[in-house]
């Protein structure tokens, strides 16, 4: 019997540039901040020259946090594998400075948390130290003048004991909660963005064992802090302009005990990188069915991508001129029926359907691994690898084998290499860390987190829709 040979093609996508201060581009996040500075810098009120910092903690772990984040404003060393943090000070690094004030330190008494420990139900424990914690963050969001920022300088007693909880629950069912996820709901209450430091991290010396480096810890951690008090680390370079890129994910429903209850989750950002989260409503997907990969009815999908026009018109003023909807699985027919409802105004889109494979491997005759950027296409079968050898750092920072990201489903206007060259793009867009990439674009990187936070927000309450909040 004769078969038809396979076409197989291989090629390669160039390592995305990124945008810095005076519109400079280099590959490396942590290099082009290091030379140019962070994007808004000379974006006039877009960058935060001063950010007011609140502290919440016990007097030993605040004073840890301080002498940590005094001494890494400075700038950190690092060595053969850390690139070296530049510091976050008015004339070096970020250019930013961070100010304390007494009144913005609210703290974690001896009697409180002893109290707290004394109760012997996890749960209950659980949600005391929760509500603790939201009753600081309720004092500090009422002061004359409010922190812009909340550094959580949690003690490693009370986050051992109270970190995380499982419970069964008669309305809810099983039940999972994490402290990071409940904080970050209770504070998007108060409009406060917030981040977590451990005293393993605070108090770690060179030999301490399951601590980063310490300039990989600065490097993550301003980043970020810069990014949630307004500024921008850095911009992508090759996007189109005037497109939305949204990752729709989906989570169960808290509430119930029916597993077949669902939301839709909707992550969206600008060519500049600019992000919001929204929720869409709940729906029923028969699991025993159809399987545990939800989708959409139509007026749920269109429902969704309905808000996430209406709140990218009411930012920018206009409609973009094309959408791209990422998801992990395929686009059923209702879904693509309810999507192309939601886009009747917009003039391009593209449905994009990736996950990552382990079903094919490829590999290259040479001392490292597969070239992150490179692209195998196998009939029809499209192959992206987005982690592996990165040439322009000479380096592989991965610690694993590479795993390719696989096209399972495309429609729409734009070619399918123009596709995968969007998501190279977008895998360097994570402002949580200052890593070099990521394996999956920001569109779909934080919808497990994103999804775990909003359980923690209540049906009845609007989340707010800033992207800040759920990192």
């Amino acid at each position: 019997m004769r078969t038809d040979p396979v076409l197989v093609r291989c090629e390669y996508f160039n390592e995305p540039s990124l945008q810095f201060a005076s519109d400079r581009l280099h590959l490396c996040p942590k290099r082009g901040i290091s030379l140019f500075g962070p994007r808004s810098l000379d974006m006039g009120k877009r960058h935060p020259e001063t950010i007011r910092v609140g502290l919440i903690g016990t007097g030993e772990s605040v004073e840890s946090a301080l002498s940590w984040l005094e001494s890494c404003s400075a700038g950190v060393v690092g060595d053969e594998k850390n690139y070296r943090f530049p510091g976050f000070k008015s004339d070096r690094g970020f250019y930013s400075q961070l100010a304390f004030e007494n009144e913005t330190v609210e703290k974690l008494t001896l009697g409180e948390l002893e109290s707290v420990g004394r109760i012997r139900s996890k749960r209950e424990r659980f949600e005391a130290t929760v509500d603790l914690i939201g009753d600081k963050l309720r004092l500090l969001a009422q002061r004359d003048r409010p922190p812009e920022y909340i550094v959580l300088a949690l003690p490693g007693s009370l986050v051992r004991t109270s970190g995380k909880v499982d419970y069964f629950d008669k309305q809810h069912g099983q039940v999972h909660r994490d402290l990071r996820r409940a904080t970050k709901a209770i504070a998007m209450k108060h409009r406060l963005p917030t981040q977590i430091i451990l005293q393993r991290t605070t108090e770690a010396v060179p030999q301490s064992r399951n601590v980063d480096h310490r300039s990989r810890c600065a490097w993550n951690f301003f980043t970020a802090l810069y990014y949630k008090s307004g500024g921008i680390p850095w911009m992508p370079s090759g996007l189109n302009g005037g497109t939305c890129y949204v990752g729709i994910s989906f989570h169960r429903v808290p509430g119930s005990r029916n597993t077949s209850y669902f939301t839709g989750i909707a992550q969206a950002f600008d060519e500049q990188g600019n992000g919001l989260v929204l929720r869409g409503q709940d729906f029923i997907w028969d699991v025993s069915k159809y399987g545990n990969s939800p989708h959409m009815p139509a007026l749920v999908a269109e429902e969704l991508v309905s808000l996430v026009l209406k709140r990218y018109r009411d930012e920018l003023k206009q409609l973009p001129r094309r959408v791209v909807i990422h998801k992990t699985s395929e686009y059923w027919p209702d879904e693509r029926e309810g999507l192309r409802a939601a886009l009747k105004g917009v003039d391009q889109f593209d449905f994009v359907a990736v996950r990552s494979t382990e079903d094919i491997r490829l590999l290259r005759e040479a001392r490292y691994p597969i070239l992150r950027g490179s692209y195998i296409a196998i009939g029809d079968i499209h192959l992206l690898y987005t982690t592996g050898y990165i040439s322009a750092l000479q380096a592989f920072p991965h610690g694993h084998v590479p795993v390719p990201l696989k096209l399972t489903d495309h429609v729409g206007d734009s070619s399918i290499k123009d596709v995968l060259g969007e998501l190279m793009v977008l895998t360097k867009m994570n402002w949580n860390s200052s890593n070099f990439g990521g394996s999956l674009p920001i569109t779909l990187r934080f919808s497990g987190l994103v999804g775990e936070i909003m359980k923690e927000v209540p049906p009845n309450v609007d989340p707010l829709p800033q992207f800040k909040y759920y990192m």
